[in-house]
């Protein structure tokens, strides 16, 4: 990661990290100092499933991540409508929790 004298930043991305893990649940906890989000993929029918990625970002961090969202959101539903939210009956309880 390079800062370039106009203050632009380059990234990059390597094979393994560019093909992305899917999850179709994510969970976000946190502290005073740290926002955990675990990113899941739970398959149909079963009652179990791992967290593919954890991710740890300052809270600073996350409320920038939250508008990016918010402002992709929104920029999405302008170019392809509405997206219908499903309600879930899954209840989440993570390991050494009730």
């Amino acid at each position: 990661m390079n800062e370039d004298k106009d203050g632009q930043l380059n990234i990059e991305i390597d094979e393994q990290t560019a093909l992305g893990v899917y999850s179709n649940l994510a969970v976000v906890n946190h502290s005073t100092s740290e926002f955990v989000l675990d990113f899941i993929n739970i398959m149909p029918g079963i009652a179990k499933a791992k967290v593919r990625s954890r991710i740890i970002v300052t809270p600073e961090h996350a409320k920038r991540l939250l508008r990016a969202l918010q402002d992709n959101v929104a920029k999405y539903e302008q170019e392809f409508g509405e997206i219908k939210e499903h309600r879930s009956t899954i209840k989440v309880n993570p390991i050494g929790q009730a």
